[in-house]
C-alpha cells in the first residue's frame, strides 16, 4: 500500500535507526559530567540536532544512491525504499539529503566556534562520510568497511566529540566508551548486510557479510553485541568507578544473548527487519543504562 507523501518522507528518514546517532552523545556528555561536574546544554543541544541531520542526510543519500546503482531490486528483503518504489522522485530525495547536510553544516558553525579546530575536523569528516557512504566512485556501503565506518563516526567521533564539546579535552575513558557504543552501532549495519547478503552479492556489493559469508558474520555480530558488555570493567577502571558502572548495563546481557540466538537461528528473510530494529533499541537502552551508571 502506497503511503501518503508525508508518510513516504517519514519512511525515507528511517526513524527507527535515528537512536544510533543519539546514543553516543548521551554517553559522551555523561562521561564529561562525571569527570568535570559541568554540563553545557547549548553545545549539547546543537550537537544533537547536527548528529540527527547528518544521519537523516546519510539515510536519504542511501535511499536514492542504492536506487540509482540498481541495488534496490524487487526481491529486496528489507523495508521498502521510497525512491525504488516510486513513492518519491529521486531528485527530491537527493535535494532533501543535501538540505539535511547543509543544515547540519550550519549547526556545525556554532560547534566549531565553541570547540575550535578539532570540532571542525570531526564535523567536516562526518559530512564527507555521510555523502561517501553511498556516493562517489567508491561508496563505503559497497565495501567491507561499513562496520568500521560506523565504529569510527557513530562511536569514537560521536562520543569523543561530545565529550570534547563539554571539556575542550579528550580522555581515554571517552574513547573507550566511544568504541563500545560504536560496536553496538555496527551491529545494526551487520544485521542489514546479513539480511541482504544474497541480493547484495548479485548487485555487486562487497559488504563484509558478502566477503566473509554467513557463518563468519554470525561471529562478527556476536562480537559487536558482547564486547561492549565485556569491556565494562575496563571502562570502570579507566574512570575510577566502582561495580555499579558494570552491573547496571550488564542487565542487558540476557536480552543480548537472546537476540544473538535469534540472529543465528532465523532463516534469511524479512524477520531480520525486526532483528535490526531490536538491535537498534538494545544499543539505545545500553547507552541509557551506561550513561545513568556513569552519572549516578
Amino acid at each position: 500500500m502506497q503511503p501518503s507523501p508525508l508518510g513516504a518522507w517519514w519512511l525515507a528518514i528511517r526513524p527507527k535507526t535515528l537512536t544510533v546517532s543519539v546514543a553516543p552523545l548521551l554517553v559522551g556528555h555523561a562521561v564529561a559530567w562525571a569527570q568535570t561536574g559541568k554540563f553545557l546544554w547549548q553545545p549539547a543541544l546543537v550537537a544533537l540536532l547536527a548528529a540527527l541531520l547528518i544521519q537523516i542526510g546519510t539515510n536519504l543519500h542511501n535511499d536514492v544512491g542504492d536506487f540509482e546503482r540498481g541495488s534496490d531490486t524487487p526481491d529486496r528483503l528489507g523495508p521498502p525504499r521510497v525512491t525504488a518504489m516510486g513513492w518519491l522522485p529521486p531528485a527530491a530525495v537527493r535535494r532533501a539529503a543535501w538540505l539535511a547536510l547543509a543544515l547540519a553544516f550550519n549547526f556545525g558553525i556554532y560547534l566549531a566556534y565553541h570547540g575550535g579546530w578539532p570540532i571542525v575536523v570531526i564535523g567536516l569528516a562526518s559530512l564527507l562520510a555521510a555523502w561517501a557512504y553511498t556516493g562517489g566512485p567508491w561508496p563505503i556501503a559497497y565495501t567491507p568497511l561499513g562496520e568500521l565506518f560506523v565504529v569510527l563516526f557513530f562511536g569514537l567521533a560521536a562520543v569523543g566529540g561530545s565529550y570534547y564539546l563539554q571539556t575542550l579535552s579528550i580522555s581515554p575513558a571517552a574513547l573507550l566508551a566511544g568504541a563500545m557504543l560504536g560496536l553496538f552501532a555496527a551491529a545494526v549495519i551487520t544485521v542489514n548486510n546479513y539480511r541482504d547478503l544474497a541480493t547484495d552479492a548479485r548487485a555487486g556489493r562487497r559488504t563484509l557479510a558478502v566477503v566473509v559469508g554467513r557463518q563468519a558474520t554470525q561471529w562478527v555480530y556476536a562480537a559487536e553485541l558482547l564486547l561492549p558488555l565485556l569491556l565494562l570493567p575496563c571502562l570502570a577502571l579507566a574512570m575510577g568507578r566502582g561495580l555499579w558502572l558494570v552491573v547496571l548495563p550488564l542487565l542487558l546481557l540476557p536480552p543480548a544473548l537472546r537476540l544473538l540466538q535469534r540472529f543465528r537461528r532465523a532463516p534469511a528473510g524479512p524477520v531480520f527487519n525486526q532483528i535490526l530494529a531490536s538491535t537498534a533499541r538494545l544499543q539505545f537502552v545500553y547507552a541509557l543504562l551506561l550513561a545513568l551508571a556513569i552519572v549516578v
